[in-house]
């Protein structure tokens, strides 16, 4: 009875093309051929590609293909007890197609000699197997109240709305701030009526109408002088220090609202 490598080196005589030209069409590397033909199947690859390589090449060689396997199967190579070269573990389908000598494509598929997973291996939830490296590891969450994204949305847009108008609220009280100087001073009474500037101590003045920005007084007094100025509305004083300047109006005397040298606005309410 013949074996396998002498069916092979027949069969490919038979069809007159060299192991190099049968490594072209199958895609084989000629060396793998070249063993096969020699009983040899001491390949460093894993048995999946020994057995896809075999199947493939007795399919190109128009060698039944079964009666191979079954007999590289007889002689104990094809079981898993034959020591592996290290390398990656390969799942799933190799297909390998070549041309035959006639012109014509075929291909042949080593899906059936992929061994099946064992069970010990792991099972994913539905019941299929799978390797273990792929299992589903398992994660559990705390329950917890849902918050609608929405109302944190909401709440947000809310939040920034709130800051916006303080700051515009802010802005136009130092604008205005800015305007009216350091304080204002306010009496009621006829808004064309006078004003009195009392002198504590030596002190630089400087009163200009708010109304026509027209320039009431621009001097230096001295301490315990008065200067009395008619206005029309109210007027900005000027002063290098509010604590050495009081303002008559109407029979009463009022302390300017700084200390320093400032500005008040002084006027009717």
């Amino acid at each position: 009875m013949q074996t396998i490598g002498e069916r092979l080196e027949e069969a490919r005589k038979r069809k007159g093309i060299s192991i190099r030209e049968a490594a072209e069409a199958t895609k084989i590397r000629g060396e793998y051929l070249q063993k096969f033909e020699g009983n040899q199947y001491d390949i460093n690859l894993p048995e999946i590609y020994v057995r896809g390589f075999l199947r493939t090449y007795a399919t190109f060689l128009k060698v039944p293909a079964d009666k191979i396997m079954a007999d590289y199967k007889a002689l104990g190579l094809g079981s898993d007890s034959r020591p592996r070269a290290p390398s990656r573990e390969v799942y799933g389908r190799m297909d390998i197609s070549f041309a035959s000598s006639n012109g014509k494509a075929s291909s042949s598929s080593a899906a059936d000699e992929v061994p099946a997973v064992s069970s010990d291996e792991g099972t994913g939830e539905s019941g299929t197997s799978r390797p273990r490296q792929f299992a589903r590891i398992g994660t559990s969450l705390p329950n917890g109240p849902y918050i609608d994204p929405r109302m944190i949305k909401k709440a947000g847009l809310i939040a920034a709305g709130a800051v916006i108008v303080v700051l515009l609220i802010w802005g136009l009280s130092s604008l205005f701030a800015g305007k009216s100087g350091g304080g204002s001073l306010a009496a009621g009474g006829d808004p064309a009526t006078e004003l009195t500037l009392c002198a504590l101590d030596q002190v630089r003045v400087k009163v200009v109408q708010v109304s026509d920005k027209a320039e009431l007084f621009q001097g230096t007094l001295s301490a315990g002088e008065r200067k009395t100025l008619s206005r029309r509305g109210s007027v900005y004083v000027t002063t290098t220090s509010g604590k050495s300047l009081k303002i008559e109006m109407n029979g009463k005397r009022y302390d300017l609202p700084f200390e320093g040298y400032d500005r008040a606005e002084v006027g009717v309410r």
